[in-house]
């Protein structure tokens, strides 16, 4: 006999995105005294796969939305897409830091992985808003961060005990807060300017029951993780923003882009 599930996903872009926000609010002023988000969503607010992102995000201070893309596979000609990011900046810090690239178009900066080592290194805030398309298993998305951060950090010859030590706080927070993140989850990871430590706050988008709103039925459980080595954070964004290594070839495309015009 043929059973019907009475759940279905949540499409991301039916998500009311001020009712999620104080929760997560209320979540990070219960647990966490780093963070305090607040999304700007309006008519500037950019698609990225059929999921919105907010032009600006404010922590200490408002943040822009400067890269953006997707990580993915091509396999026997089918792409499989698993991420949406978005990469927000301190846009004046950053463009200050970055003077020495000044005049340089987006195709030249695309293609200068020194020019992506001084957007990791400048001292300014930044945060990555990472929300899941394809389901994975929270241990699988962990493992793959670690992976790519301690391979890194090995090949720079930074990998020591107190880096091993970062790298399983993180693994382990993806095994035990985050068995899996299903489509709409969105990881949240905030880098302060000094980096030296980031903070990764990862909010679970639950299910939503046929017949009732998907306002009123969205639950959001969030967890959150200090990273408190400078080596590890360094790597952390690398992983993302670290020019031609990173995981997300379209997101720092996008961002040497949105980069190049501000630096004219």
């Amino acid at each position: 006999m043929l059973v019907q599930s009475r759940h279905k996903r949540l499409d991301p872009s039916a998500l009311d995105f001020d009712m999620i926000d104080k929760k997560f609010k209320l979540y990070l002023s219960c647990y966490s005294d780093a963070i305090f988000v607040k999304y700007a969503m309006g008519s500037e607010t950019v698609m990225v796969d059929e999921i919105p992102f907010p032009p600006q995000i404010t922590l200490t201070k408002p943040l822009t939305l400067l890269g953006y893309g997707i990580t993915d596979i091509e396999l026997q000609f089918l792409q499989i897409k698993f991420t949406a990011i978005g990469v927000y900046l301190d846009k004046e810090n950053i463009v200050e830091h970055l003077a020495g690239w000044k005049g340089k178009k987006g195709s030249e900066l695309a293609g200068d992985d020194l020019f992506f080592d001084a957007v990791v290194a400048a001292p300014a805030e930044k945060l990555l808003r990472v929300v899941v398309i394809k389901e994975i298993k929270g241990s699988q998305y962990g493992v793959q961060m670690e992976s790519a951060v301690r391979s890194r950090l090995a090949a720079a010859d930074k990998y020591e005990d107190e880096e091993e030590a970062a790298l399983e706080k993180v693994t382990e927070f993806f095994q035990s807060h985050n068995k899996y993140l299903k489509k709409g989850s969105v990881l949240t990871i905030h880098f302060p300017a000094s980096n030296r430590e980031a903070e990764i706050v990862c909010m679970q988008i639950g299910l939503a029951t046929e017949g009732k709103e998907a306002e009123a039925e969205a639950e959001a459980e969030a967890a959150t993780v200090k990273v408190e080595n400078g080596n590890v954070v360094e790597m952390m964004q690398k992983w993302y923003l670290g020019g031609s290594s990173s995981v997300s070839p379209s997101t720092v495309a996008k961002l040497a882009e949105q980069l190049g015009e501000l630096l004219v």
